[in-house]
């Protein structure tokens, strides 16, 4: 049996990102409207073409606020963003992805 209503989501990831930005949005970080005037900039850029409004589009966005607000710093996100990489390279397919997995990983 099929499930009658298939997620909006491709990935968990998505689904991470998407309550993130909820949970924020409800502990008073943002307001939809801060969020979706942040989102448009992200995705309609003046001068440049339209961008896809994924979650890709999301997490950039709610990275910008949380380092605006002094949330996370932009280099610890990075420098995360770049151990998550070697960490889902160095996994074997279909393995879930964990940081200890990064060669470079220090406890």
């Amino acid at each position: 049996m099929t499930d009658p209503s298939p997620s909006p989501f491709s990935a968990p990831w998505e689904a991470q990102v998407f309550a993130m930005v909820v949970s924020l949005r409800e502990a008073g970080l943002f307001t939809w409207s801060e969020w979706a005037e942040r989102l448009g900039q992200g995705i309609r850029p003046a001068g440049a073409p339209e961008r896809p409004a994924d979650y890709g589009a999301w997490l950039a966005t709610l990275e910008g606020i949380l380092a605006e607000r002094g949330v996370a710093d932009p280099e610890n996100v990075a420098a995360r963003t770049e151990a998550f990489r070697r960490a889902a390279e160095a996994t074997p397919h279909g393995e879930p992805i964990h940081l200890e997995n990064d060669p470079l990983y220090r406890p």
